[in-house]
């Protein structure tokens, strides 16, 4: 051995002899905390000690994990405890000071010792003797290299600790252990001799402990030292270097955390390093602890996290294109993080945990959570990277009122989520549904994680769940869902329990905060935050739910009323425990606001209130207070404004829940709740939403925000269904008879802004929102013709009385029409005036357009609301011009994958049409419609085979114009097997239809002859007066146009089953008490058709035969004029010859 070096094995011997001091630290090194050091004011077990002695259950489920990771530590063995010690001495130990030396007399020595180390490289070196075929390697240091000894105890004073990191050269002399290249292939740690490796990650422990790290010129040096040896060990796949990996990840944590410096260019090299060592760790290493993925993990979500908040404050707003270096470094990151896989990698880890978790182990939950982490922030700076680069409105306000009539603006950019984050979105959405391992993972970094995973998972989560459907089901538990019938999503053991879980834990921090309660043991550092992004969840969620339509409230609140009172009261709490109005709305409240809406929203569909409907009822503030909620949210320009343009922010109308609650009370409030609101301006205020856009808001207008930064897709459909039950306090006429409101509200269903819709990514988008905003705007419409058409005076008769029966149902109109009569005129007396308005404002051609982008089962409201205006001929004429009748649609309308409700309305929407005119026909030609009406006149369902009938008699009311194609397609043939239908309004309306298409000419007699046994049977039977009326007329008919089927006629005994109806119904026809009686029974169609038959000779016959003149003499005395003339005129032709 040289006077220069000396063997590794000199310096082990100094480490064993202070292995117990090595010992003694173990615990605290291994959890990734310092040393205790006069500077270090507690450490993080401690903390995880005080949560774990919490006595609240929530604060148990928060930090289980916690104390779970602390499990980890105790577990781990340190993996470089020294070897016993060897007996070598050495003269030159002499030159080198006592390490207990003062720092200051290191101060003296470092410049000539320290120097001697860049002079004197380590030197590989074996111990074999001469011959040997084999020898193991050792590594020589030079004696200099004992100035380790003396940095760490510098090292562990604040003092210490800085000087050390103001030298470069002290710095390389600590990263220089980690430097040494090994050849051959280490089987075990004993052959990579890592004392002084050891010795050097305790001083770099210790440094950071300090805070020099966040100064240090050689924080790039130290930190591409750590991945190169961490990469080194990793590949060397040494099961008992696993503590080596954890030590130097840990250290490599803390360094990429330094939140004191820039982003330097070298980060992307860093960036890059560790990416390449996480893959490794995935596939090389079998971690059961967890704990090196945990770390490896963390790190990528430690580079992630600052990323995301570099482009947050870094990114330029204003010119977007200039970016500094720093940002293209940033950008540089996102890019490789996008297209190099890790995405896959984390969802592996992802895979792992949650197998490990199925397994029974919970030593993965930690490095699930930093994966969930990591993936988020991943998407957030993706995201920030799309907002900043374009600027995001909400469909309404990205343009003004007159650019909303143009049809040809480029709509792509206007998703706020339309960046290359959807792609990342959906590789984990994917991951998610298709690995029931996964799933575990997300539930437990959840159930379990630590308060920064709940915002990551939080945030993700809603991320996820935007739109989704199936991820919905995930976390409602609903994925597994057979029977709908007994529905019970959120329960224990979903992650929706554990949000409204969180949610109740978070009530008495908040509580403190103001006063009420007395919490000195709080450990959640930003609960307002959490209750925000868990609110957003749950608006998110109900929002999809919404969606799919046939979802109601207790998907989410489960079956139990109990559970749903806790839950909307805990919703409740949050959103309105602010009593002073007066103060700006906090982030918390607004979101807490908008949740309770939203999933109220949910049970707002149905007709009557139900058991969630009358709870949320009894928690929600009188409309006074909402009108004043109101008004301090629409002059707020203080936390919720600053907070407007966040990414996910923008996928919300956090401004826009007292709008869902006003609907919500005003729905199940019943006509008190809306007299309080008009009498507390509600209907005035919404006006202005749609219209001014606050400008002339009679409250502070001057310090509004203006209405194109605050009203949502979701706001305005709230809006408007609030406008909508407002209605019958009156202000109808401020609302619906006005015409430049109504052109606003027509505009809010224009191309552009259904384009706009569709591509919005956030709450109240897509083809859904479009179908929300559709229905809303449809039941503000309808109401007149609600009203008036349920009124007790319009005739029963009328055939438009059953066509869009659908909003019969729901809307306010209808209690109008029944209960009061005098709005009642006044609507019917102003519909004129209505009518021109929905043709200025072009509510029809509008309302035609929105179809071709809605889903087949959305269609009921539109066409019902169609069916109900083509009963006024205007609109009429105005539908059918915009293509009402076009075979594209009709076939659309009419085919298999529409609802019933639709087919019924449109086949009444053509039976109107033909019935109003005969201008019509060629339009319902060209629509093509007998091929299917064909298969509704077979069909199972009664009711299609009913319309069919009485759509085809009106098609032939008013002349022979489908005769023929009624021949070509075997209609003729199936109305008459109609006429024989076990349904008696079928029977009826066949008989209604066989008759008209027997009275223009003879065309059809050929086929009809068959009908005459059939209409005979139905005159003798136990039918309606209407169907023997039907059955007459169609007789008459057969005779009209020629005497080709009289003789059927006299054969099928027709004359006498007429003549014996006359004889039934004489005595009415003779009493003058029961003249109105006469109205309502087919006596008058009777003798009408054997009028027809006695221009006949045949006919006249048979008359004469049965001798049935002095029953007809008798009636010339009836009061009622018609029968006087219809028995004479018979009287008349019977005498003939």
């Amino acid at each position: 051995m040289s006077a220069n070096t000396v063997v590794l094995s000199l310096h082990k011997g100094y480490t064993t002899v202070h292995g117990s001091r090595v010992g003694t630290r173990k615990k605290a090194f291994l959890a990734g905390f310092l040393l205790e050091h006069p500077f270090v004011n507690g450490s993080s077990e401690d903390a995880l000690t005080r949560a774990s002695s919490l006595n609240e259950p929530e604060a148990q489920v928060v930090y289980s994990t916690a104390r779970g990771f602390d499990i980890f530590c105790r577990r781990e063995e340190n993996c470089c405890q020294c070897p016993a010690s060897e007996s070598v001495t050495n003269k030159e130990d002499d030159k080198y000071p006592p390490v207990n030396k003062p720092s200051s007399h290191l101060e003296s020595h470092k410049t000539e010792n320290i120097s001697k180390v860049h002079e004197i490289c380590p030197v590989v070196g074996t111990n074999c003797q001469q011959g040997e075929s084999s020898c193991e390697p050792a590594v020589v240091f030079p004696p200099e290299y004992r100035v380790l000894d003396m940095l760490e105890k510098n090292s562990k004073t604040v003092r210490g600790a800085k000087s050390i990191g103001e030298d470069n050269e002290a710095i390389f002399a600590v990263l220089l252990p980690m430097k040494i290249k090994l050849e051959g292939c280490p089987t075990s740690l004993r052959d990579l001799h890592i004392d002084c490796v050891s010795q050097s990650l305790r001083i770099l422990n210790n440094l950071i402990a300090a805070g020099v790290h966040q100064s240090c010129a050689a924080l790039d040096s130290m930190i591409s030292v750590l991945l190169e040896f961490t990469d080194f060990i990793v590949k060397l796949k040494l099961s008992d270097a696993h503590g080596l990996v954890i030590k130097s990840l840990s250290i490599l944590k803390k360094l990429l955390d330094n939140s004191g410096s820039g982003v330097r260019s070298s980060y992307a090299t860093h960036w890059i390093a560790l990416k390449e060592i996480y893959s490794q760790i995935l596939v090389l290493i079998n971690d059961i602890s967890g704990r090196i993925l945990y770390e490896s993990t963390a790190c990528i979500g430690v580079m992630l996290t600052r990323v995301a908040l570099g482009l947050k404050t870094s990114m330029p707003v204003d010119v977007p294109e200039k970016v500094s270096s720093s940002v293209e470094v940033l950008f540089q990151i996102i890019d490789h993080a996008r297209t190099s896989g890790l995405v896959e990698a984390l969802c592996e880890c992802l895979v792992v945990a949650g197998s490990s978790l199925i397994s029974g182990s919970s030593n993965m939950v930690p490095a699930a959570c930093e994966a969930c982490k990591a993936i988020w922030f991943l998407i957030d700076a993706l995201e920030t990277i799309s907002l900043k680069q374009e600027t995001y409105l909400f469909p309404l306000n990205d343009a003004p009122y007159d650019a909303l009539s143009q049809t040809n603006m480029n709509v792509k950019q206007q998703n706020v989520i339309y960046s290359e984050a959807n792609s990342i979105v959906e590789m984990v959405r994917k991951s998610v549904l298709q690995s029931k391992s996964m799933q575990v993972a997300f539930y437990y970094c959840f159930h379990n994680g630590l308060e920064s995973a709940l915002h990551a998972g939080l945030q993700l989560m809603s991320r996820l769940s935007m739109s989704c459907m199936d991820i919905c089901n995930v976390l409602c538990g609903l994925q597994n869902l057979t029977d709908h019938d007994k529905i019970d999503g959120g329960g224990e053991g979903t992650i929706l329990s554990d949000i409204f879980s969180l949610l109740s834990l978070c009530i008495p921090y908040i509580n403190n905060e103001a006063g009420q309660i007395q919490n000195k043991r709080s450990k959640l550092s930003n609960p307002h935050g959490l209750v925000l992004h868990a609110c957003l969840a749950l608006s998110t969620i109900a929002d999809c739910l919404k969606s799919e339509s046939n979802y109601s409230a207790s998907y989410m609140l489960t079956s139990s009323q109990k559970r749903q009172q806790i839950r909307l009261s805990v919703l409740a709490h949050l959103a309105f425990s602010d009593d002073k109005l007066a103060t700006p709305i906090q982030l918390h409240c607004a979101s807490a606001m908008l949740a309770f809406s939203s999933i109220a929203s949910l049970d707002c569909i149905g007709p009557t209130k139900s058991s969630i409907g009358e709870i949320a009822l009894s928690l929600l503030p009188p409309m006074a207070t909402l009108r004043s909620y109101a008004k301090i949210m629409l002059t707020d320009e203080n936390e919720l404004e600053s907070n407007i343009r966040s990414s996910l922010f923008l996928c919300y109308g956090l401004k826009d829940g007292y709008l869902g609650l006003i609907e919500a009370r005003l729905k199940w409030g019943g006509p008190l709740a809306i007299e309080q609101a008009c009498s507390n301006g509600i209907p005035q205020l919404l006006i202005h939403l749609l219209v001014d856009g606050l400008k002339n808001v009679p409250f502070e207008a001057s310090s509004a925000i203006k209405f194109q930064e605050v009203l949502s897709p979701e706001g305005v459909v709230w809006t408007l269904s609030s406008l909508c039950h407002c209605l019958p306090g009156g202000v109808f006429r401020e609302t619906l008879f006005r015409r430049e409101l109504v052109k606003h509200i027509v505009v809010l269903i224009s191309d552009a802004h259904v384009k706009w819709l569709i591509s919005w990514g956030g709450l109240g988008g897509g083809k859904g929102g479009v179908r929300d905003l559709l229905h809303a705007v449809v039941d503000l419409f309808a109401f007149p013709f609600v009203a008036v058409q349920s009124s007790p005076s319009m005739p029963l008769a009328s055939a438009s009385i059953n066509s869009g029966f659908l909003l019969n149902v729901n809307s306010p109109g209808r209690r109008m029409g029944i209960e009061n009569r005098e709005m009642v005129k006044v609507i019917e007396s102003n519909m004129p005036h209505y009518i021109q308005i929905l043709l200025e404002a072009g509510f029809p051609q509008s309302i035609l357009r929105c179809l071709d982008v809605l889903n087949s089962k959305d269609l009921a409201k539109p066409i019902a609301i169609i069916a109900k205006m083509v009963a006024y001929r205007p609109l009429a004429l105005q539908l059918v011009r915009e293509g009402l009748l076009s075979p594209i649609l009709a076939r659309r309308l009419l085919g298999g994958s529409s609802p019933k409700e639709v087919v019924l309305d449109f086949l009444m929407i053509v039976s109107d049409l033909a019935r109003m005119s005969k201008d019509f026909y060629a339009s319902i030609d060209k629509a093509g419609l007998l091929g299917q009406f064909g298969e509704f006149l077979c069909s199972e369902d009664a009711d299609f085979r009913a319309k069919s009938c009485s759509a085809i008699g009106n098609m032939c009311r008013h002349s022979d114009y489908f005769y023929e194609s009624l021949a070509t397609h075997g209609i003729v043939d199936l109305l008459i097997d109609r006429c024989a239908d076990p349904d008696k309004r079928t029977r009826k309306f066949a008989c209604f239809a066989v008759g008209n298409s027997a009275y223009h000419s003879d065309a059809l007699y050929v086929q009809l002859r068959r009908c005459i046994p059939q209409l005979t049977k139905l005159l003798l039977s136990a039918e309606e007066e209407k169907t023997k009326g039907n059955a007459a007329g169609a007789l008459s008919n057969l005779v009209r146009n020629s005497n080709f089927l009289c003789k059927d006629i006299e054969n099928e005994g027709a004359i006498q089953a007429l003549l014996k109806l006359v004889g039934d119904y004489s005595v009415v026809a003779l009493s003058p008490s029961r003249k109105d009686a006469i109205n309502e029974l087919p006596l008058k169609i009777v003798l009408f058709a054997l009028g027809k038959m006695c221009e006949h000779s045949s006919c006249r016959r048979v008359l004469r035969t049965v001798d049935s003149f002095p029953l007809f003499t008798q009636l010339k005395h009836s009061p009622d004029p018609t029968i006087v003339e219809y028995a004479s005129i018979i009287l008349t032709k019977a005498a003939q010859a």
